[in-house]
């Protein structure tokens, strides 16, 4: 290559660079999302919307949170502290950033932003603009074929909805709606469960109060029947929640009551009103208010005025104020209500009680609108800045860059023409080694490269942060014995239930860590759905047993479900180490428990589950055999006995200094020998209350 076309891939490759920056997608910037997002759920899941926003601003600095993704979460946490202007604009800058997306994570969070920030826009009435942020990203997750998240399933019915309160088209109005619920039947029939037929309800019932709110109430029968239908098939789930149910029902009745009142079918209407009755939810707060939408349509004045006294419980049981919005959604129409009802001494006590809040409600509305303001102003201020500061940046970095490129080129050249006579000998003689040595190279290097990026692929499976709950200490680690290994553990949190599991897959590698990835997303997804330990067992060993696994692989698994509250633990052992209960002292032991095959060895088993009423107080361990069959050299087992006496011998000061003087210890087994087997282990504590 001479030195011209050296000079102009230097300079097009320094251009890039500084052009694009080095945003590699590397295996530990994939770590570090990962870790971030882990972060990021931790706080979701606790509703700590103020950590939300600290963590979403200073990973987007790091690197830790796309710009896109940090702005998504900015919003949502400002949006459920009721900032909802800042939350307009975090989600606003959240999709001007993202204009040019195409991987599947990509489209699901831009889904993801525009569907809140249309939400939030009809949410104030606003549908002219929440058709201009929902149909151009409509067109842009169709383009690339993104059409089944929720968050697209969301945009048409908000489209739909939108396009009914102009008047628009009614063909396009039907055809929006129509494309939203066909998304959700499909939907329910990949994932006939109560979560997919949740998603829908929410969908029909957006569409159904639309059409009540307007009055068209062809329409909204029309969706109410496919409401019945729905209710008909959730009643059938498997994990269908009753109590769920029994609020669906209600909403269901009155929503057809007062469309059938609508169109002047008042016997039938007062019939399905009957049925509302009969229905738990209509004795509490919600369901009287709820009543009472029926109750005003039929001009039942009297019954309506009644089922609004709960309206003063209600307000206490969401521990809200006296704001504009709860005089306006709901003592007003308290008042309108006992006026028609002829309650003149009601009536006036319920207009005292607005009159009293209406001045203190105006005064803190305007002061609160006037400190979001200020703070929307200073936040767009402080993004201006910050684009400014970045692009002054961007220019002095390339500016030196080019210098540094230049001054390279000019010492490269002057060397150039000393070394190329030397060199071009020394090429000439190595080359026939080189071609000797290039195919063996290559195929070692490209190898071991493939065993790297699976050994990051593998630990990034594993978590790598823990819950952060008072009272709960855990912690786990995993040593493979090769790149790759065969070893897994895991946990969920959902609310106060914790599920965690560890295994240990028969063989080792790239086999093992292939069938240790199956695994565990099984025990994620199922999980997820709050079955049982033995259950999830039972089904990991339908999906993972027979005629699917050649190569006759297996899994010895552990797998716990804890009450953090209680500490009762429901739990099944699949083939696995006993778990060691306690730590220094002499009450330390192994559990004792029911045996059950591996999972994977025979299809059809149905795996027994077991319980303890609690494990607070003592340290509760699991690990995996690469911990007691440990070998030195001399081929002797580090062994059971050795570490049920360390334990007893050891004072818990907490779970990650348990696991790490474990390790330490059969590292000194070891005393050099080569690891023969995986090492995983994990240790939780749940602290008694005082």
């Amino acid at each position: 290559m001479d030195i011209k076309k050296i000079a102009i891939c230097s300079v097009v490759g320094i251009l890039l660079l500084t052009t694009t920056g080095c945003d590699i997608n590397s295996s530990a910037t994939r770590k570090q999302h990962q870790q971030a997002d882990s972060l990021i759920n931790v706080a979701y899941e606790t509703k700590n919307y103020d950590r939300i926003m600290i963590l979403a601003d200073s990973l987007r600095e790091t690197g830790g949170l796309s710009d896109g993704k940090a702005y998504y979460w900015l919003g949502y946490a400002s949006d459920r502290t009721h900032k909802k202007r800042m939350a307009e604009l975090y989600w606003t800058k959240g999709m001007s950033v993202m204009d040019d997306v195409d991987t599947p994570e990509e489209l699901e969070l831009y889904a993801a932003i525009a569907s809140r920030l249309t939400g939030l826009k009809c949410t104030w009435g606003e549908y002219e603009a929440a058709l201009k942020v929902a149909i151009p990203a409509l067109e842009l997750l169709k383009k690339h074929d993104a059409k089944m998240t929720s968050d697209y399933i969301n945009l048409l019915i908000y489209q739909g909805c939108c396009q009914s309160r102009f008047g628009l088209s009614e063909e396009a109005t039907n055809k929006s709606l129509e494309e939203g619920y066909q998304a959700h039947v499909d939907n329910m029939e990949k994932n006939p469960n109560a979560i997919a037929y949740r998603d829908a309800f929410v969908g029909v019932i957006n569409i159904c109060y639309n059409f009540l709110e307007i009055h068209d109430y062809q329409k909204a029968m029309y969706w109410i029947e496919r409401y019945g239908k729905l209710l008909e098939a959730y009643d059938k789930l498997a994990d269908a929640r009753p109590d769920y149910a029994d609020k669906q029902r209600a909403r269901y009745f009155v929503y057809r009551a007062t469309a059938l009142e609508g169109v002047g079918r008042k016997r039938e209407a007062a019939k399905l009103y009957e049925d509302f009755l009969e229905t738990d939810y209509s004795l509490t707060a919600e369901g009287l208010i709820l009543g009472s939408d029926y109750l005003r349509q039929a001009g039942l004045w009297n019954d309506a005025a009644d089922n609004l006294r709960s309206t003063e419980k209600l307000i206490r049981e969401y521990g809200v104020d006296y704001s504009l919005q709860t005089i306006q959604e709901w003592m007003l129409k308290k008042f309108y209500v006992n006026m028609m009802a002829d309650r003149v001494d009601t009536a006036r006590a319920v207009s005292m009680q607005i009159v009293e809040h209406l001045d203190s409600a105006i005064t803190k509305q305007r002061r609160q609108d006037a400190i979001e303001e200020e703070a929307v102003r200073q936040k767009e201020a402080e993004m201006t800045a910050e684009k400014e500061r970045m692009e002054r940046q961007q220019w002095w970095t390339r500016l030196a860059v080019m210098a540094v490129l230049i001054l390279a080129l000019v010492i490269y050249i002057f060397v150039h023409h000393r070394m190329s006579a030397r060199l071009k000998k020394a090429h000439e003689k190595l080359k026939v080694a080189y071609d000797q040595l290039e195919e063996t190279t290559a195929a070692k290097e490209r190898m071991e490269s493939e065993l790297r990026i699976a050994r990051n692929i593998q630990m990034s499976m594993v978590p790598s942060v823990f819950p952060d709950i008072k009272g709960l200490d855990m912690y786990a680690s995993m040593t493979p014995a090769k790149e790759v290994g065969g070893d897994l553990y895991n946990y969920l949190l959902l609310g106060d239930k914790l599920y965690f599991c560890v295994g240990d897959v028969s063989g080792k590698g790239v086999p093992a860590s292939l069938f240790m990835a199956q695994a565990t997303r099984l025990f994620l997804t199922l999980a997820k759905q709050e079955m049982s330990p033995a259950e999830i067992c039972t089904r990991m060993n339908d999906a993972l047993s027979g005629d699917d696994n050649e190569n006759n692989m297996f899994v010895t698994f552990w797998l716990g479900l804890v009450d953090l509250t209680t500490g009762h633990l429901s739990f099944c052992n699949a083939g696995h180490n006993p778990p060691i209960i306690g730590c220094g002292g002499d009450d330390v032991a192994f559990l004792k428990m029911q045996p059950n095959i591996p999972i994977g060895i025979m299809p059809g088993m149905e795996f027994e589950g077991e319980e303890m009423d609690t494990i607070k107080g003592r340290p509760f361990f699991i690990y995996t055999d690469g911990l007691n069959e440990a070998e030195n050299k001399e081929k002797e087992e580090f062994t059971d006995a050795r570490l049920i006496e360390i334990l007893r011998n050891t004072r818990f000061s907490s779970s990650q200094q348990l696991i790490e003087m474990l390790r330490a210890e059969v590292e000194a087994h070891r005393n050099g020998a080569e690891p023969s087997d995986d090492l995983t282990m994990m240790c939780l504590h749940i602290q008694q209350q005082d």
